[in-house]
């Protein structure tokens, strides 16, 4: 028996702030294509804070290897243009 193994996922692509996913799941990572004019990024799930504000850098994937329970929004701030990887 063959198991095939993927790392793909769902993705989202936002320039705004977005709940991407409702209900319970996981989140593989943020890649950001651009971002400019101090941009920022937070993760939460619910009220609870997945990854606190941090400001990104354009052409750069972070991994955040996370499980969400309510929802998963990202709040965008500045000028950022960012695709999410998530799975329900």
């Amino acid at each position: 028996m063959s198991l095939n193994v993927t790392q793909a996922q769902n993705y989202t692509n936002l320039t705004s702030t977005t709940t991407v996913a409702s209900g319970p799941g996981g989140m593989f990572g943020i890649f950001v294509a651009s971002a400019s004019s101090t941009p920022t990024l937070k993760v939460t799930d619910g009220a609870a804070t997945v990854v606190n504000t941090f400001t990104p850098v354009g052409a750069t994937f972070y991994t955040i290897p996370a499980r969400f329970g309510t929802d998963l929004k990202v709040t965008v701030g500045g000028t950022v243009d960012c695709t999410v990887f998530w799975s329900p």
